[in-house]
């Protein structure tokens, strides 16, 4: 009996391997933005609470992932770089990089070669938009049509897997997620799919179709008894699978616009932001078919472009980069607490940590909220890179990752 308990346990927990001081995929643990970490710097200089800098192999929007004393990140280098002498894309590398979270020294950098020829030219993200994700015992990278890649921690490459040859001006942005056995990947842009590969052997384990303008990456939503439902926003709608198997559980009205912002999740209740009309939808997660009349709760005509939201104290945060403005609304009926014009305009979705939030800005330096609903700026922290800060923010260790198109950053308080 004692074995069979520690098996079911085991198996409500594959989707969301939570290590206590690591960043393991996109937005942290469960891809909620939210970090345990209670110590992290409020202000920071070139020079002060800048535990080191790194010169990084090249440029990238995708954010650094942490696990246990090492940093991975990807890169792209050789062309692109310099948008008015681009160069030559046969010259284009991709990188997959492991880095010393204690000193900033690249253990190892493995070359990826592209799949070509891709858009010549990909506007604001370059050609590494997704963040890499680990089991704890190896990493998954997804370079769009270039494919699907996983490494040992060695960085030695095991196996590679096709999505689709599809490509757009706006690169590929969706991130793997890991859940049990399987690496799902959001191929919307390459195929219109989406695609759980056998991590083991990289083989195809299921497909469904209808990703539609989607540059969303999924999202696993905790409901009660265990039970696991995989969510994407895609254009129109809301779409829920059966993360082991792919069945299509429910759809609901969602973003009526191309979405780029990840869901967040509480108590089974999923939030989606996104779109150019701008739009906030909260949806009961659970239901079967089509459940617009019965399980979304609220729609808000606030949103963003890109930058994701954080869930807090009956609360939901964020700053849109579309008309950079920050917003708090209530999670129970979706009214704006308040909505606030914000200095800078971000890429990077909001991260929680001690009861703030840090939101990095494309430009101009990052900054400091208290995660309450009273807007307040803390603090503007700026660097003399004058690089864009794409990527989101990553938090391990009482330490603070940031990542620009030259160089990664850890910050943190002295010991």
């Amino acid at each position: 009996m004692r074995n069979a308990c520690l098996a079911i346990a085991t198996a409500i927990l594959t989707c969301h391997i939570a290590w206590a001081a690591d960043w393991p995929q996109f937005r942290g643990p469960g891809g909620q933005g939210i970090a345990a970490d209670e110590a992290l710097p409020t202000t920071w200089t070139d020079t002060e609470n800048m535990v080191w800098k790194k010169d990084l192999p090249g440029a990238g929007a995708s954010s650094p992932i942490i696990l246990g004393d090492n940093v991975y990140l990807t890169c792209y280098s050789g062309y692109g770089i310099d948008r008015k002498n681009p160069g030559t894309m046969d010259d284009l590398a991709l990188h997959v990089v492991c880095i010393k979270a204690a000193d900033g020294d690249i253990v190892w950098d493995s070359k990826v070669a592209p799949t070509l020829p891709d858009k010549p030219k990909i506007r604001d993200h370059g050609y590494s938009g997704p963040t890499p994700a680990t089991d704890g015992k190896a990493l998954y990278v997804f370079f769009g049509k270039s494919g699907v890649y996983k490494f040992d921690l060695a960085g030695n490459k095991i196996w590679k897997a096709e999505v689709g040859s599809g490509t757009h001006g706006w690169g590929c942005g969706t991130s793997p997620v890991l859940c049990g056995d399987l690496v799902i990947i959001n191929a919307s842009v390459e195929s219109r799919s989406l695609i759980a590969f056998d991590k083991a052997t990289g083989k195809e384990a299921w497909r469904a179709r209808g990703m539609v303008a989607s540059w969303n990456t999924p999202h696993v939503v905790e409901l009660a008894g265990g039970k696991q439902e995989l969510v994407v926003s895609v254009k129109d709608k809301l779409l829920a699978f059966d993360p082991k198997t792919g069945e299509s559980l429910w759809t609901c009205e969602g973003i009526h616009d191309y979405v780029c912002p990840s869901i967040v999740s509480q108590d089974g209740i999923v939030y989606a932001i996104g779109g150019r009309k701008s739009q906030t939808v909260a949806v009961r997660a659970g239901g079967r078919d089509d459940v617009t009349a019965s399980h979304r709760l609220w729609v808000a005509n606030v949103g963003a472009n890109v930058s994701s939201p954080v869930v807090h104290d009956g609360h939901l945060y964020w700053v849109s980069d579309r008309n950079t403005t920050a917003y708090c609304l209530k999670l129970s009926d979706g009214s704006i607490v308040y909505q606030e014009k914000f200095p800078k305009q971000p890429y990077a979705s909001t991260v929680l940590a001690g009861g703030k939030l840090y939101v990095v800005a494309r430009w101009g330096g990052a900054f400091v909220l208290p995660a309450k609903p009273q807007f307040e700026i803390l603090a503007h922290n700026t660097l003399s890179d004058r690089s864009v800060f794409n990527a989101s923010p990553a938090v391990a260790d009482g330490k603070l990752f940031l990542r620009s198109d030259k160089a990664l950053y850890c910050i943190g308080t002295a010991d």
